[in-house]
């Protein structure tokens, strides 16, 4: 069995965050298909999960690229808002637990 210490580690989380970044960059390309297409399409409640699940780069840069969304308001301010609410708290995490 392994211990917390164990899979929470620097790499795994590096790898984690390519991995949801390039979910959260996927969706939105995939969203932007199917729309063209007029075909099922992601939620808004989905891309909003994996930009909450730490995917804000890849959501935000696809958003931009793909031209997709960027009329809502809600996510032309959303999406950032919660990419910048993440790294300050990954910098208070940093600070309070790792830096001594």
């Amino acid at each position: 069995m392994f211990t917390l210490n164990e899979i929470i580690t620097l790499p795994n989380a590096i790898i984690y965050f390519i991995i949801i970044n390039l979910v959260g960059f996927f969706f939105m390309w995939a969203d932007k298909k199917k729309a063209q297409k007029g075909a099922w399409r992601i939620s808004e409640q989905a891309l909003f999960y994996v930009t909450l699940l730490g995917g804000g780069f890849g959501t935000i840069f696809g958003m931009y690229l793909f031209r997709h969304k960027t009329k809502k308001l809600r996510f032309t301010i959303g999406l950032p808002v919660i990419l910048v609410s993440e790294i300050i708290l990954l910098g208070y995490i940093i600070i309070k637990y790792f830096i001594k």
